[in-house]
Order: C-alpha cells, then sequence, then structure tokens
C-alpha cells in the first residue's frame, strides 16, 4: 500500500461544528440519508472499546471521554461530548442503527506524552494540558479561528451571531442534508489555502494520522465510510497524499502508557468560561435549541419567566407575549433571520426585568449556562478507588451535583458520620468535593455543614489518588502518612492529627503522632506549641464525639502544654507592642484549650490547669512582662474565681497610678477589660469601674491622644447595650442606681457636683459636631436638662 493514492471514490465527510447544534442535527440528517456502513468520528481511538457504554440507558450526556497517564494520573485530557454535539450525535446514530463507530483522532497515548514533552521543554506548563485546549494547542495566541474569520469576512464582530445566522437559523439539517456541509467545506478549503495549518503544526499530524484511518476503512467498508471531525480538518481529509508520506509524519512520536473512561461532565464546564478551549459560550441555549421541536424563543422566554417566578420575582404571561413581541422586533432591525440569544437577552432585560442586569445575570448563569451535569452507568472502566468511591457514595445517598447545595449533619446518626468521614477523607486526598461551612444550626461538636459541588476535574483527582490505595480509607491513611512525615511546621502535624481524627483514619495516628511527638520535642518556638496546642484538644473533643480512640493523643496534648507552661514566662519578657498583641492571642488560646482539655477529662486530677494558674500569676507579678499580658493573666485569673476582685483592684490601682506611663497603664486595660464579656465586667464591678474612670481623668492632655486608639479599639469591641450602660454608669456615677448627679458625692472617680467650668469647655466641639445652628445657650439648656 506504500506509496499508493487514496482511491477515487472518497468517504463522505461532515464536516461539523464541535458542540454546535445546527451541525449536529445536519449529521443526523445526512447519515439517515446516506445510511453509511461505518461512522468514524473524530476522537481517540484507544477509547473505541468504550463506544457501547454510550448505548446505555443510564448514559446520559455531558459527558467526557477522559484518558490519563497511568504512571502520572494528574496528567490528563478529556474529549468532551453534550447531547447537541455532533460527534455525540453520530455515536447514538451508530449505536442505535447497529453500525460500527471509531474514532480516528491521534490517540491519547501520544497526546499525553506530547504534552509531558512540551512542559518538560518550557520549564512547566499548565498540567491539564488535553482536547480541552484546542488538543493541546502550543501556540494558541498564533492559531486561526476559522468561524472568527468568516464571521469577520461576512461583517460580523461575533462568531457565534455568524454561526447562529447561517446555521441554525437556515433550517440545518433540512432540505438537501448535504448543503451545509458543502458549503462549509468550501468555507474550509478557501481558509487552508490562505492560513495553511492555522498557526499549529499538530493539526498536521492528527490529520495524517485520521487518513491512515480512513483508507482502512474504506480498505474494509469500500464506499459506505462517513467521517464526522471538525470542519477545518475536511480540507485535509480531502487533500491526496500518500500513505508513506501520512505514516512518515507519525514516526517517531512519544508514547505513555495510558487509561480511558467515561466520566460525568457539565455545561458550565462546557462553556468557554469554564476554560474549555474548544467551548461554547452559552451550553445551555444551545441545548435548548437542540431539544426545542418549534418556537425556540416562544419557548426560551417561558423558562425565563418560570427561573425569575421562582425567585419570587413578578413576571405575568404578558410579559412573556411582550418580550417575545420585542425580540422579533429586534431581529427585525438587525437584519437576523430569527431572533437569537442576544435579543431574546435583551427583550428580558428590558421586560422581564425592568432594564436590570442582576436578575439577567441570573438568567445567564442558571439557564444560558447552566447546571447540567451528566451521568455514566456504573459499568464504566475505572481505577479500584474510583470504585469504592462509588460504591460509598451510593450506599449513602450523596448524589453528584455541579450546582452548590448545602448539606447539615448531625454526627450523632450512623449515616451522617460516615457522611462526614467519606468527606474528610476525600479532603485530605485533594478531592475537594465539600468544604466545610458555618453551621447555621448550632455550634455544637455533633454538627457540620457542607457545601457540595462536583467539579468534572475530580474524576481526575480521584484517579490520581488511586495511587495511595485501593480504597478510599486505604488511600487517605496512606496520604495522611506521607504527609505527616514530609510536613515542615509543628502546626502542620497537629492540623494533620486533627483531620485523622475528623476523617476516622485510626490505622494514620500512629505515625502521625509518633512524628507529633518528635516534632514537639524538637520546636522550643513557644508560639508554635502554643498554636499546636488548641489543634490537638478540639481533636480530643472530635474523638469524644466520633467514637475514636484519643489516648496517644491525650499524652502528647499534655506534654505538649507542660513544655508551654516552662516556655511562656521567659518569652514574654521584653515584647514590643506588636509580639505583644501576638502573644496575648496565644494566651487565650491557651487558656481556652486547657478549659476543653479538663472537660475532656485529660487533665487527670486538675495539675494542668493549676500549673497553668501559677504561670497566670507569674505573667500578672513580672514588671517585664508587657502590659497587655499581665492584663489579660489578671483577668483570666479573676473570671477563674482564682483572684479575689479586691487583689484585681489592688493590682489595677498599681498600674494605673501616676507613675506608670499612660501609655503602659492603656495596654494593661486592654489586656484586662478586652475580650469578650470585659464589659459586663465592668458594668457589675463598680470598684474596678471607679478605678478606669479616675485613671483616664488624670492622664495628661499631652499623653491623652496617645493613648487613645488603643481604648477606642479596646471599648468599641463591647456590644451596643454594654456600651450604652458604661455610658449611664458615667452620667451619674457608680453607686448612684437612677440618683441625681448631686447624690453620688465621694464616689470613687467622681467629683462631689457639676462643674460647669469643665462642661463648657467642651462646647466648641459641640458646635463644630452640631453645625452653624447649634447655640451655647441651647446646648447650656439640654445639659441642664431644660427643654429648648
Amino acid at each position: 500500500m506504500n506509496g499508493r493514492e487514496a482511491p477515487d471514490a472518497g468517504p463522505l465527510l461532515l464536516g461539523v461544528r464541535h458542540h454546535g447544534p445546527g451541525s449536529a442535527r445536519a449529521v443526523r440528517a445526512a447519515l439517515d440519508g446516506a445510511r453509511p456502513r461505518v461512522v468514524l468520528i473524530e476522537g481517540p481511538p484507544d477509547a473505541d472499546p468504550l463506544i457501547p457504554l454510550a448505548a446505555q440507558e443510564d448514559m446520559r450526556p455531558p459527558v467526557a471521554l477522559l484518558a490519563h497517564a497511568v504512571d502520572e494520573p494528574g496528567r490528563s485530557a478529556f474529549w468532551p461530548l453534550a447531547a447537541f454535539s455532533p460527534e455525540w450525535v453520530a455515536l447514538r446514530w451508530a449505536l442505535e442503527h447497529g453500525v460500527p463507530a471509531r474514532f480516528i483522532d491521534l490517540p491519547a497515548t501520544h497526546t499525553l506524552a506530547w504534552e509531558r514533552e512540551e512542559e518538560e521543554g518550557k520549564g512547566g506548563a499548565e498540567e491539564e494540558a488535553g482536547p480541552e485546549r484546542g488538543a493541546g494547542a502550543a501556540d494558541e495566541d498564533m492559531r486561526v479561528d476559522p468561524l472568527g474569520v468568516l464571521a469577520e469576512t461576512a461583517g460580523y464582530d461575533d462568531a457565534e451571531r455568524w454561526w447562529e445566522d447561517v446555521v441554525e437559523h437556515r433550517g440545518a439539517g433540512k432540505g438537501d442534508a448535504l448543503a451545509p456541509f458543502t458549503a462549509l467545506e468550501e468555507a474550509m478549503t478557501a481558509l487552508r489555502e490562505e492560513y495553511g495549518s492555522g498557526g499549529h503544526g499538530r493539526d498536521l499530524i492528527r490529520e495524517a494520522h485520521m487518513r491512515l484511518r480512513v483508507r482502512d476503512a474504506q480498505r474494509e467498508f469500500e464506499d459506505g465510510v462517513a467521517v464526522v471531525c471538525g470542519a477545518w480538518h475536511v480540507p485535509a481529509l480531502r487533500h491526496r497524499t500518500t500513505v508513506a508520506a501520512d505514516r512518515a509524519l507519525l514516526k517517531g512520536l512519544p508514547r505513555v502508557k495510558t487509561d480511558l473512561t467515561w466520566v460525568p461532565w457539565t455545561h458550565r464546564r462546557l462553556s468557554r468560561a469554564g476554560g474549555y478551549g474548544a467551548g461554547v459560550a452559552s451550553p445551555g441555549w444551545y441545548a435548548h435549541l437542540f431539544d426545542a421541536p418549534d418556537r425556540p424563543v416562544e419557548r426560551w422566554l417561558t423558562k425565563v419567566a418560570r427561573l425569575l417566578r421562582a425567585e419570587d420575582r413578578t413576571v405575568s404571561p404578558g410579559h412573556v407575549i411582550e418580550a417575545v413581541r420585542l425580540a422579533d422586533t429586534l431581529a427585525a432591525l438587525r437584519g437576523r433571520p430569527l431572533p437569537g440569544l442576544g435579543e431574546a437577552t435583551d427583550a428580558v432585560r428590558a421586560v422581564m426585568c425592568e432594564g436590570s442586569d442582576v436578575p439577567l445575570a441570573l438568567v445567564h448563569d442558571r439557564l444560558v449556562v447552566g447546571d447540567v451535569l451528566g451521568e455514566v452507568p456504573p459499568t464504566v472502566p475505572a481505577v479500584p478507588l474510583q470504585r469504592d468511591l462509588e460504591r460509598t457514595r451510593r450506599r449513602l445517598r450523596l448524589k453528584p451535583e455541579s450546582a452548590e447545595r448545602e448539606l447539615d449533619l448531625d454526627l450523632r446518626k450512623d449515616t451522617d458520620a460516615e457522611r462526614s468521614r467519606l468527606l474528610h477523607r476525600l479532603r485530605l486526598l485533594g478531592i475537594a468535593w465539600g468544604r466545610p461551612a458555618a453551621s447555621r444550626g448550632g455550634t455544637g461538636t455533633f454538627r457540620e455543614t457542607w457545601r457540595l459541588r462536583w467539579e468534572p476535574e475530580l474524576a481526575v483527582r480521584a484517579a490520581e489518588a488511586g495511587v495511595w490505595g485501593t480504597t478510599v480509607l486505604a488511600a487517605a491513611t496512606a496520604k495522611a502518612e506521607s504527609d505527616a512525615i514530609a510536613a515542615r511546621g509543628l502546626a502542620d502535624v497537629t492540623g494533620l492529627a486533627e483531620h485523622c481524627l475528623l476523617a476516622a483514619l485510626p490505622g494514620a495516628l500512629p505515625t502521625v503522632m509518633r512524628v507529633l511527638a518528635d516534632r514537639a520535642a524538637l520546636d522550643t518556638d513557644v508560639a508554635h506549641l502554643a498554636q499546636a496546642l488548641p489543634a490537638l484538644v478540639r481533636s480530643l473533643r472530635y474523638g469524644d464525639v466520633r467514637g475514636t480512640g484519643t489516648a496517644a493523643l491525650t499524652e502528647v496534648a499534655a506534654g505538649l502544654a507542660e513544655r508551654v507552661f516552662v516556655g511562656l514566662p521567659p518569652a514574654c519578657v521584653s515584647l514590643d507592642a506588636e509580639a505583644a498583641e501576638e502573644m496575648r492571642g496565644h494566651v487565650d488560646a491557651v487558656h481556652g484549650a486547657l478549659g476543653l482539655l479538663g472537660d475532656s477529662h485529660a487533665a487527670g486530677d486538675g495539675r494542668l490547669r493549676e500549673r497553668w494558674r501559677s504561670v497566670l500569676r507569674k505573667l500578672s507579678a513580672r514588671d517585664t512582662v508587657p502590659g497587655v499580658l499581665r492584663g489579660r493573666a489578671v483577668r483570666l485569673l479573676l473570671d477563674e474565681g482564682r483572684l479575689a476582685q479586691e487583689e484585681a483592684a489592688r493590682l489595677m490601682g498599681l498600674v494605673l497610678s501616676p507613675g506608670t506611663p499612660p501609655a503602659h497603664a492603656a495596654a494593661w486595660i486592654d489586656g484586662f477589660v478586652g475580650g469578650p464579656g470585659a464589659g459586663l465586667l465592668l458594668v457589675h464591678d463598680e470598684r474596678l469601674f471607679g478605678l478606669v474612670d479616675r485613671w483616664l481623668t488624670a492622664v495628661p492632655a499631652e499623653a491623652f491622644t496617645d493613648v487613645l486608639p488603643l481604648l477606642r479599639r479596646t471599648f468599641a469591641a463591647y456590644e451596643p447595650g454594654v456600651r450604652r450602660t458604661l455610658g449611664e454608669l458615667v452620667r451619674r456615677g457608680p453607686g448612684g442606681h437612677g440618683a441625681t448627679a448631686g447624690a453620688t458625692a465621694g464616689a470613687p472617680g467622681f467629683g462631689p457636683g457639676l462643674d460647669g467650668a469643665r462642661a463648657d469647655a467642651v462646647l466648641p466641639v459641640l458646635r463644630l459636631l452640631l453645625g452653624p445652628d447649634g447655640d451655647d445657650e441651647g446646648i447650656r439648656a439640654e445639659r441642664a436638662g431644660v427643654p429648648r
């Protein structure tokens, strides 16, 4: 056969636009008329064994052929097919009529290997470099867009509009079934003569392989061969070449071992916005055009009205009628044969959305693009981990959906607990089907809320995770052990320990605990230790709720707490303001963690809590410790009931004495009365309130502006009701309880009566605040309680 030209009787070449509903209808009409004996389709030939699966009832597009390298599962490529894709229509036609169907594009074994060589040559490129980027377009910016060139030549600035006018609105598939293909072939032949391969040499190699496969089919079926491929390739397949020349182009292509399967796909991922290079801007609209038996615009606007009504917008049948009329009028004014998506969108905006783009964005997201998710039968090939995931998913009744939804779990229920474990294990494996969210049903540890959304790429992540094990449990265990050994910091290991408990991975805990103990012993940074302890204690609580053994974790947590006790006092000496504020966060976190540790019976006879209190006493008494930390230590001891209010008042009195610089005193106050619940302490303890107030009134004017920002931050954190109560106390003085100002004489921090001269001093400021209409006499009258 070498050196011999292709036979004179050429095959039936049906050049299409990928994912074009007009092309899909035309392909079906052409195949019905020609009745070929074999159908050849642009796609990877190593997927031929998967073609019969497309005939199963539970195979529902959009779906995609997924190829991944066996040794590098993350290296993958997709060939998506929607219900309105001509290739899918051709595939289904062949299966329904008992006609062989075969793929003829370059095999995936070469595509993936080629991508790896390109990445290595460039120093790294996108990991997913398969046909979803236009068959691995290395020079995408230089590549010719055939439809774009034809649209521009016809005077259109939008290729989508041009395609709608010349194909979708011209009755493709009606009358002469081959007329659309003849016209497209003539146009593409002219483009190929002008642009050659269009700036991408790989097409020449792909087309050489296609020609060889077409010749093989012609030898077997003679003149009963139909080929469905991108219209851009038709002139090349029509071109006469020798077998030797085509084989020479394919000689020496790199190879990798690949596995292929069917995976679900989505309309959103099919859109250009989803990153698919050969996608379409409006897959939902195209699906509607393909499925609508008649009156596509009227049916579309009815769908829009139904969606908007479901979102509580007032849309009546009259709105639909008026929108249809407006769309028809716009099409006539613009010289279009029928209203397209542009006219329908403009009509929806004007009539149903009252000119607003906000509801229009919802229409675009839900209908124009859409969240349709395909399905594949359980018999499709998959790595063992994928099969285990599918079995577990079905048993737990977790359905993959392309639209995001919330899932509330009650961990006291067996099924919900299993769902939680599965989702946590998948996150550890990098399969982010769900992500944790704040629970709206409460803050207890027995509740979890997840946001679930299935993306097609997760099938790749599942295949990639298959290297860790054959089941989700085994893979997550192996991955956790590997991550623990490779972890760089103590906080990473403690977080991993927490994740192991959430995911119920008892097999990984010994390794994680060993690494954790080793890292904790070597890490001398108290901040790192203080960061790690709360995560460990949270893990103990999770273990209690989930029924997971935590004895080893308890021992490590107790040892970590002891090291914090020893290292914290010297680490708090001579810190600047920023470091002191950061350390306060660590002190609060350790205090809260030890409270939970005691609640979980991990603190034994209470020795840890008592050791922690002795640390707080040391911090509260050392002058070299920043004021914010000394104040916080006093506050925590007071809250614990380990410090009498008289002693707290004495310590506050010392730090607020005239000899203490105002900035240091303000920092102490911030540590003492800052944080949750501190405002109520001042409300109910008049002695402390009086000390703070007396100190504030004694701060010199030149120092007040320096401490004001810190004080404002401290008191601004209080709840509005607490601030209002404190304001009332300031007005009447502590101990007044509604008495007049004169009755508060002698109260700590307050004078015997109203000082009119001092009150008048604020008049200039009030005048600025109230504007030019504010007068001194009126302000004085209001201050005295006299109506103006």
